[in-house]
This record gives C-alpha cells, sequence and structure tokens, in this order.
C-alpha cells in the first residue's frame, strides 16, 4: 500500500507542476482534465460512467464542469490537492485491498501521461519492488489490453520473462522494460520505448489495432 501512497504523491507533484493547461497523452485532455476524472473516479458515483455507458454522460458532463472550474490556478491547486488527500471514507477505493489493486499502475499510466507529453523527458527510474508489482499487474491485465488486436502478442522483459498477452497467428514479441511495457499495454504506444520482433505485416496490424482498456 506504501507504494500506492508514493505513487499518488508523485502524480499530484507532477499535477502542480506542470500547471491546469499542461497537455497530456490523453486524448483531448489538459492536466485540469485529469485531474478532474482522478478526483470523480474515486469520490463520486458518477466515476463509474467508465464503465457504465448510461452514466457516461453525466460523467463527462461533470468532468467538464470541474475541469472549466480548474483553470483557474487556485481552483486547479484545490482540485489536485483533493486528489492527493486520498478518496473518502466511503469510497470503494478507500478499502486498501480495492486501492491497491486498481491504482498502482493508474497512478504510474497518469504520471507519465504528464511527464511524456512534454517535449524532453527521460524514464524514471523505478526501484524493484515497485517494477515488480507493476509488472505483476500488467501479467493480470495483458489479455484485457490486448484483446483486439489482430495477432499474437508476447511481452518481454530484457531479464528474459515474458507474458503471451495474445494468443493467436503470427505473434509479436514487445520488448522493453515493464514500465515501457506498461505503457504500451495501456495504449500509450507512441510514447513507450519498446522493440517489435515478428513480420513486416504483423507489426503493421499490430500498431494499428486498438491497445488498452
Amino acid at each position: 500500500m506504501h507504494l500506492v501512497h508514493a505513487s499518488r504523491l508523485a502524480l499530484a507533484e507532477a499535477l502542480l507542476a506542470a500547471g491546469p493547461s499542461a497537455d497530456t497523452l490523453c486524448a483531448g485532455w489538459q492536466a485540469r482534465h485529469l485531474a478532474a476524472h482522478l478526483v470523480l473516479r474515486e469520490n463520486s458515483p458518477l466515476g463509474a460512467g467508465v464503465l457504465i455507458k448510461p452514466l457516461s454522460g453525466k460523467l463527462e458532463s461533470r468532468l467538464q464542469e470541474l475541469a472549466n472550474d480548474a483553470r483557474k490556478p487556485e481552483n486547479y491547486i484545490g482540485l489536485v490537492r483533493r486528489f492527493r488527500a486520498g478518496p473518502g471514507k466511503y469510497s470503494p477505493f478507500s478499502i486498501e485491498r480495492i486501492s491497491s489493486a486498481a491504482n498502482l499502475s493508474e497512478f504510474f499510466i497518469h504520471t507519465e501521461d504528464i511527464r511524456r507529453a512534454r517535449t524532453q523527458w527521460a524514464p524514471r527510474v523505478l526501484d524493484r519492488e515497485y517494477t515488480e508489482m507493476l509488472w505483476h499487474d500488467l501479467t493480470k491485465r495483458a489479455r484485457i489490453y490486448y484483446r483486439h488486436s489482430p495477432v499474437g502478442v508476447i511481452l518481454a522483459r530484457p531479464n528474459g520473462e515474458h507474458c503471451v498477452a495474445k494468443k493467436a497467428a503470427n505473434p509479436v514479441t514487445i520488448t522493453g522494460p515493464v514500465a515501457e511495457l506498461l505503457l504500451h499495454a495501456s495504449g500509450r504506444g507512441d510514447s513507450a520505448l519498446v522493440t517489435f520482433e515478428g513480420s513486416d505485416e504483423s507489426i503493421k496490424s499490430l500498431k494499428k489495432a486498438k491497445i488498452g482498456f
């Protein structure tokens, strides 16, 4: 749980350093939209709109409302501080088991959404425990991330460990550090430092596919 908390703090700091109008890797979102998403996800019943379509319109409306208010620096700072404080006691995310399962990779990915939207950035150096927990998360969800891939997908670490993300013909092996594999799997392929091994046609098909949730 301490790594989830540390990841929350790192994400909050990245949001504050970027400012409300900073670009992110989330299409159409500035940092203020991302901050609004994070707060609603943990503290509002509308957060379920991410998965439940009937609520998605109301969720989007509320998100835009918060993001518009957060154009003002003081409101943006307040929004980020609200996220940094963590979920309310009645939120499902206040349960340690749920928070650990749902937030570790989420917070890492969104921190990179901010960092890598800049013209100059470098990969973070992650400690072994954090890396192994991210790998554990990735291997559990790999089949969901790559469910729309038209070709087989194998995720490979430099140390030789690998995970079959999609069983299908003409497989492509994606190789890179855990953090980079996670970013590719979550749909940030253009910003992930990975390499591909497979036929040219298979690699091309994979790059055109919808990857992530």
